[in-house]
């Protein structure tokens, strides 16, 4: 009874002070705060739930990572503004706490969070800790998968779409001219340098503006063969690659070589050319520059067919986006770059050239020849080794006999003489050098004893040892030797009339360790598209493949490994690197 009357007095007093507002319930700490923990995106937010009339104190908040590793995270940096009540900075209502996602590990992550409150009647909770578990993904490692698992040509595509417009062209320009150290570019200067020695009253200016007309309609040619294969699918410089094309163009080069060497002369009927010189020699100086840039626009399509990683990114992201203005003027920037060092030679070609006399028929000899060496590369796409190389004798001999080198020098002759006779011996010997190599098997005019060389070596190896590639010649077999091989399987996209490729079998596929490792550790196959029938056109498009040079790879599951697409020239060493690496992704 006492006890009653005292409790009684003392609710009394605290109502008739004020102390206790009537309408404050208080509520247990569980029911007080109820902490919570997301994780987003970028971001861990911690959210408290808060009971009507009651705060909590931003000096006793604590955030601590417990596992992986234990540490303190500074938490008081991202709460918000707090606002002041009894002296004291203070949150009411709910509270929400953005933490950069970077503040934490990454795996399996078990933080503790502190905090202490009170209640507006007065009465303050003890202080509380909540444990929350959560998982944040190794987002470093994603990135860097992700990017490994771009290949060279998709990287270049991932550029186009991410980086600005001079960004872009700018990296393209550069593309190009690292591209017109490539073998594929090779043939474009001699055919330059011969339109620039052929031409009449010719001088720097001349030469300059030449070459820029050349190197511009060789620009245009790639641009647009390039947007016609991002958007239909269809490589306009592989269709040139048939026999017809060829042997037309090549007829183009032996006329101009014959006409260099005095047969002839080409150009427009004596009549026309009298009424044109009446006229001005504008007139007569424009033509000369349409044929040039005819030849420049016809020597981009069938000369360089060859597909490198920028023009095959650059096709992809075409092909993928529809957008031809950024693809095509990223073509058109990557030509322009390739055709720099065209310009500066052919600038010095019209600098350099001997003036008028008896040294410029020999400058027009040299130069015939040059013609004479690119119709017989470009024919030795379509025709037998054997014959290409009987042809590379025939031009050689020829030379050293129009040397005159099988001729006696007379006495105090000059020094140049001797010289001439010197290199038309040379010329003489590896002509027949070529000539024995069309009879014995031999298919690189650059070493063409190496049969006889390595005949004796290889006789008693050559009965066992299988070719380097097997042969495939349709989708349906290659899918049933991918299905029965136990072994990473490559896949090569070649061309007799790719340079690239050629480069590819002469250094890379030629070197002893990567042969080691073919023939051991991969079931190497080989797709021949010389012919670019529909066959080939429907193989290629199954694999997003523009034309050769390519090699793909294929691990267990017999899908392609993407990431180590080779587009274009790799050698040895990194060729063996990258053989490395399917084989750790194939176990």
């Amino acid at each position: 009874m006492r006890f009653l009357l005292y409790t009684i007095f003392m609710v009394s007093s605290l109502l008739a002070f004020g102390f206790v507002d009537q309408e404050v319930k208080i509520v247990p700490v569980e029911k007080a705060y109820k902490p919570n923990l997301q994780v987003q995106k970028d971001k861990i937010k911690i959210t408290v739930e808060m009971a009507p009339k009651v705060y909590l104190y931003q000096k006793y908040f604590k955030l601590t990572e417990i596992e992986p590793e234990k540490k303190e995270i500074d938490i008081k940096k991202y709460l918000p503004k707090p606002i002041e009540l009894h002296g004291e900075k203070v949150y009411e209502g709910n509270l929400t706490i953005a933490i950069p996602i970077q503040e934490f590990g990454t795996g399996n992550i078990k933080v503790e969070f502190d905090y202490q409150g009170c209640n507006e009647v007065g009465i303050c909770y003890p202080p509380q800790k909540k444990i929350f578990t959560f998982s944040i993904p190794d987002t470093s490692q994603e990135k860097t998968k992700k990017s490994e698992e771009l290949s060279e040509e998709l990287s270049i595509t991932q550029t186009l779409k991410t980086q600005s417009i001079g960004v872009i062209l700018a990296t393209f320009f550069g593309f190009g001219f690292l591209l017109a150290l490539t073998p594929c570019v090779f043939p474009m200067f001699p055919i330059l340098s011969s339109l620039i020695v052929g031409a009449k009253n010719m001088n720097t200016k001349k030469a300059f503006l030449y070459s820029v007309v050349y190197v511009l309609a060789m620009s245009i040619a790639y641009t647009i063969a390039g947007v016609l294969a991002g958007l239909f699918g269809a490589n306009l410089q592989a269709a040139l690659q048939n026999p017809v094309a060829i042997v037309l163009f090549a007829a183009v080069f032996v006329a101009l070589a014959l006409s260099m060497f005095g047969f002839y002369e080409i150009g427009l009927p004596a009549s026309w050319q009298t009424k044109i010189a009446q006229k001005s020699d504008e007139a007569s100086h424009k033509g000369g520059l349409i044929g040039v840039a005819i030849m420049g626009f016809l020597s981009a399509l069938i000369v360089g067919p060859c597909v490198a990683p920028p023009l095959a990114g650059a096709l992809i992201y075409i092909g993928q986006t529809g957008d031809a203005m950024l693809g095509g003027a990223a073509l058109f920037f990557m030509s322009l770059g390739m055709g720099m060092p065209l310009i500066l030679v052919g600038t010095g070609a019209g600098k350099f050239m001997p003036k008028p006399g008896g040294w410029m028929q020999a400058v027009n000899a040299v130069f015939g020849v040059v013609m004479l060496g690119v119709a017989i590369w470009m024919l030795s796409r379509i025709l037998p080794d054997s014959i290409s190389l009987f042809l590379w004798a025939m031009l050689f001999i020829g030379s050293a006999v129009y040397m005159r080198t099988l001729e006696g020098i007379e006495k105090d002759a000059h020094w140049f003489v001797y010289l001439k006779k010197s290199v038309g011996i040379v010329f003489f010997v590896y002509g027949i050098f070529l000539m024995i190599g069309s009879f014995t098997g031999a298919s690189n005019p650059l070493d063409p004893l190496k049969v006889l060389k390595t005949k004796g070596a290889i006789t008693e190896v050559s009965t066992l040892q299988k070719p380097l590639f097997q042969e495939v010649q349709s989708f349906d077999e290659f899918q049933k030797l991918l299905k029965n091989s136990d072994k990473p399987v490559m896949l090569d996209f070649t061309a007799k009339w790719c340079a690239s490729c050629q480069e590819l079998e002469e250094i890379t596929f030629a070197d002893p360790k990567v042969q080691a490792a073919l023939r051991k550790e991969f079931l190497a196959l080989r797709l021949d598209v010389s012919d670019n029938s529909k066959e080939d056109k429907a193989f290629m498009k199954r694999f997003g493949i523009f034309g050769p040079p390519a090699i793909l790879f294929f691990d267990k599951n017999g899908k392609e490994i993407r990431s180590l697409r080779i587009v274009g020239f790799k050698n040895p060493k990194e060729f063996l690197s990258i053989l490395e690496e399917v084989k750790r992704r194939y176990r």
